[in-house]
């Protein structure tokens, strides 16, 4: 288990220069064309999403009012509810208009017809968090909203946004939460 504190992440701009993005955990590590990638990104303007040949996408708004999507080929999207993961392409060009200011967005990133794939859900409330058994890969909890503690033979306090990164056997614990945490399940050999 790796503990990632939100406030150690670097500001990157995005692939198109129109937001910034704050990389969770990738695989491989740094690398430009990644397996899979989690991250946030702050929208603060209305434009295009970058586009990523050959991903699939799961955005999640965290933070904010909302906004509008426009996927090329398929249609527009209202993403304006709040912990509701929203499946698409991002090699599809997607504009953006947003419906009152700026969001915040948890975004997880995989590549599209590999033995990858990932699933995200937002739960409530206390949370057992570990490894996925079946079949391998990783977990990522991240607190959503304040007051989260991880218990395992200590408590650790955590602030919103910090993850927790579970990718072997016997790693888990307890997260004890009244608010919400983004569980992103990684599948991967």
């Amino acid at each position: 288990m790796k503990l990632l504190r939100a406030a150690d992440r670097t500001a990157v701009p995005w692939k198109n220069g129109g937001g910034i993005t704050r990389e969770i955990a990738a695989w491989p590590q740094g690398a430009a064309d990644f397996d899979w990638r989690v991250s946030l990104a702050e929208v603060a303007a209305d434009g295009p999403f970058s586009a990523f040949p050959g991903v699939d996408r799961v955005l999640t708004m965290v933070e904010g009012d909302g906004m509008d999507l426009t996927l090329e080929g398929i249609g527009p999207r209202r993403v304006d509810t709040r912990f509701v993961p929203q499946h698409f392409p991002g090699d599809v060009p997607t504009g953006c208009r947003l419906l009152g200011g700026p969001v915040v967005n948890l975004n997880v990133m995989h590549r599209r017809g590999s033995s990858y794939g990932a699933q995200v859900e937002v739960v409530r409330g206390d949370a057992a968090v570990g490894a996925p058994e079946e079949g391998g890969g990783t977990l990522i909890a991240l607190p959503l909203d304040p007051g989260a503690v991880f218990f395992r033979q200590t408590a650790t306090d955590l602030e919103p946004y910090d993850a927790l990164v579970f990718t072997g056997p016997d790693s888990g614990g307890l997260l004890r939460t009244a608010g919400r945490t983004a569980l992103v399940t990684l599948r991967h050999p």
